[in-house]
């Protein structure tokens, strides 16, 4: 069928009740018909992801079905005895409804679901697969995107997000339903009276409280600083309220200031346009809070809370913004300093990660590990870690503002995010400095590496064929020069092929097969373009290391005008 056809299916088939068909009818923009039925939301290696609406291509009850008939499809495949799903949704429109939704699908199969009774952490949804020993796991969550946006994650039983074969086997069995009437579902209370629709255990939250505490490396310092110590935090009317001041109130945090008009769930997201803590926006409201309290670090998480962003106050009273590769630098120099380690002792980050975490490492003597973009596959390494016992996992991160300490989750997660960044805050204060300086020592130490991201949105059909385009031409005909810098080799992750650009020699990739190209440029920089998983976007990461930050600036605006202008 074509878009119109499926439009008129939904229009007047009697299994869509009311309030969709009022929906469809009132549509009167035929661009708008056609993004809404020109495919199925497409389900991706991590799950679903769109704006919330009726239709085949949005976020509604019907699509989220039939995403979890096909998990549910998939699982009962592996013949798994009393086989259970845990499921946590953040405060996003729906999100709460879509839960259930998913809930009752999985009961139809004869699968239990453990529920949590309210808005969780995600990381702590991947804590709680683990603990009570499902088979997988969901949260409902669009992550940092825009209000209109929801989403649907999947875990497996390692409690990190489905990599493969689970993810293609998943797609696999939700392409071979046809219609949306064909998932199944039953009535709530007869799924509880059948003990299939579960609420989660209380102890989950104090095990995960309990465990993100344990990750604390100077607790004796926290406790001769906490009163000295402001921080303000804000949870970007998330989910991660309750449990980063429950977390900073037990470790003995005195002064801690949420900025109350973003403090209270609300997936209408009233005080920001975006809730993406990457944003500087985001902040107007916790900076004014930090400046009247004189706060010395501003702290904010995303919607389902395993995105962290920072602000920090200098010497001079000014503060100062930090990406995620900055706080996750000061994060792993803290624990790898800090802390005793054992000799086998090893970090992961993913290939679009700053280059400083490499130089840190070697520093410490600790291995690390490059993987695919995604904290599934950091996940996939601490799995593999402890199957094999070859290496002690302490810490990972990402570039895009999520990391993790410890083992206890496979999930990125803010709230120890926080939590370490606030036991560094009291570390350099006690030590009469702040976090700024200690990012300088960095600096000074390894080299003024900096990274940046450019991305170009495509929406629609022609905005998926043009970001296809955009890929193949540079998979086809790789630039020799970039902005200045030699291109020294190029690693195509779809191939699995490493291309010499100077010899012409050959080999191969060792990690699994990814629509990403990766440029190594000469002079310490390096770029990556890679499609967007989650939104109609193609990405371009860079980074570069210069002798100052002066310097370190202007080689990366250089090389981000000379790589976007390249794709235009």
């Amino acid at each position: 069928m074509n878009y119109r056809q499926k439009y008129e299916e939904w229009l007047n088939n009697p299994f869509f009740d009311q309030e969709v068909r009022g929906e469809l009818a009132g549509l009167t923009d035929e661009k708008e018909i056609e993004d809404r039925f020109y495919r199925d939301l497409e389900f991706g290696t991590g799950g679903l992801r769109g704006v919330i609406g009726y239709g085949t291509n949005r976020m509604n009850k019907y699509t989220v079905r039939k995403a979890t008939q096909g998990l549910a499809n998939y699982i009962l495949k592996f013949q798994v005895a009393d086989p259970a799903v845990a499921i946590a949704f953040d405060s996003r429109i729906k999100s709460e409804e879509f839960a259930r939704e998913a809930a009752l699908c999985l009961n139809a199969n004869g699968i239990k679901a453990y529920v949590f009774d309210s808005l969780r952490p995600t990381p702590e949804l991947s804590f709680a697969v683990r603990r009570l020993g499902c088979i997988a796991g969901i949260v409902i969550t669009a992550s940092h995107n825009p209000r209109e946006y929801n989403g649907y994650k999947v875990y497996w039983q390692d409690g990190a997000q489905i990599t493969p074969p689970h993810d293609r086997g998943i797609m696999d069995e939700i392409d071979q339903i046809s219609s949306y009437d064909s998932p199944l579902t039953m009535e709530c209370n007869a799924a509880k009276r059948n003990g299939l629709y579960i609420q989660m255990p209380d102890f989950i939250d104090e095990e995960y409280i309990a465990n993100v505490k344990a990750q604390a490396i100077n607790p004796k310092i926290i406790s001769q600083m906490s009163s000295d110590i402001k921080i303000v935090y804000t949870p970007l009317h998330g989910t991660g309220n309750i449990p980063v001041r429950r977390i900073l109130k037990e470790l003995g945090f005195e002064k801690v200031y949420v900025v109350p008009e973003q403090e209270k769930p609300d997936g209408n997201f009233p005080t920001v346009e975006y809730p993406n803590p990457e944003s500087e926006a985001a902040f107007e409201l916790a900076l004014k809070l930090a400046k009247d309290v004189d706060a010395d670090i501003i702290l904010a998480t995303d919607p389902d809370a395993d995105r962290l962003g920072v602000y920090a106050k200098d010497k001079d009273g000014n503060y100062l913004s930090f990406t995620g590769n900055m706080s996750g630098v000061l994060i792993a120099n803290y624990i790898l300093t800090q802390k005793e380690l054992k000799e086998n002792a090893a970090v992961v980050e993913t290939i679009v990660t700053t280059d400083m975490l490499k130089a840190i490492a070697k520093d410490a003597g600790v291995k690390l590990f490059e993987v695919l973009t995604g904290f599934k596959y950091i996940g996939e390494k601490i799995k593999e870690f402890q199957e094999d016992n070859s290496y002690d996992f302490v810490f990972g991160m990402e570039e895009s503002y999520g990391c993790l300490a410890g083992t206890y989750a496979r999930d990125k997660d803010a709230c120890v995010a926080v939590m370490m960044l606030c036991d560094l805050a009291a570390w350099c204060k006690y030590r009469g400095m702040t976090l700024v300086d200690q990012m300088e020592i960095l600096y000074q130490k390894y080299g003024y590496y900096k990274e940046g991201l450019e991305t170009l949105t495509y929406k629609g059909i022609e905005g998926a064929e043009k970001i296809r385009q955009i890929i193949d031409n540079l998979r086809a005909n790789p630039p020799r020069e970039l902005a200045g810098y030699k291109v020294i080799c190029l690693k195509d992750y779809k191939t699995r092929q490493v291309v010499d650009l100077t010899t012409g020699e050959k080999g191969k990739t060792d990690l699994p097969e990814s629509n990403v190209l990766y440029f190594q440029l000469n002079d310490n920089a390096w770029c990556c373009v890679r499609p967007s998983g989650t939104e109609p976007k193609i990405k371009f990461y860079f980074g570069v290391k210069g002798e100052n930050a002066e310097d370190s600036q202007i080689k990366l605006d250089k090389l981000k005008d000379g790589l976007t202008n390249l794709c235009n």
